[in-house]
């Protein structure tokens, strides 16, 4: 079993509330826009990492961090990018990488919306974690979590930070 922590949009900015939730996974996933090194370097003190860049991300994340990363974890496989869309409404050149690749999970972030469907037709779930920073027109900083535990996604749970511009 594998605890997950999934976070998306930084822009640069990690809530100190992150801490107890950060070191409480056994992995911390970054679904891009992460702002800058500073933000990774200080995830990767805590936990363990896997991150995608986003379209606000620079040169140095961009050459650490892949496009898309797609992996298996407690028999569960991962497709992770930064613009995906959802069921229905992927973004263009998705849909045929997530039939070639045929994950349990889809990830991704840049709407700054949280969302968390099935693909019934695809058979997997879409997770988009919402924003965790404080740039963007979100309300409230979210997160997820949740636990992998051979073949099954347990324990889905949303982390609301606090409003946006604020810290706790």
């Amino acid at each position: 079993m594998k605890k997950i922590l999934l976070l998306s949009d930084t822009h640069g900015f990690l809530d100190p509330a992150l801490e107890k939730y950060i070191k409480a996974a056994d992995e911390v996933w970054h679904a891009g826009d992460i702002g800058t090194n500073e933000v990774t370097d200080q995830l990767k003190k805590w936990n363990m990492l896997r991150a995608v860049y986003g379209n606000i991300d620079g040169k140095e994340l961009r050459l650490e961090f892949p496009k898309n990363q797609i992996f298996e974890l407690e028999g569960v496989k991962i497709f992770m990018t930064h613009i995906g869309g959802y069921p229905g409404r992927y973004a263009p050149g998705i849909l045929p990488q997530i039939e070639m690749h045929k994950p349990n999970i889809f990830i991704c972030g840049h709407s700054h919306i949280l969302k968390v469907m099935p693909d019934k037709k695809r058979h997997l779930i879409a997770m988009n974690p919402g924003a965790a920073g404080n740039y963007g027109f979100h309300k409230i900083k979210t997160c997820l979590r949740f636990q992998l535990n051979a073949g099954k996604i347990e324990k889905p749970e949303v982390i609301e930070l606090g409003l946006r511009g604020q810290v706790k």
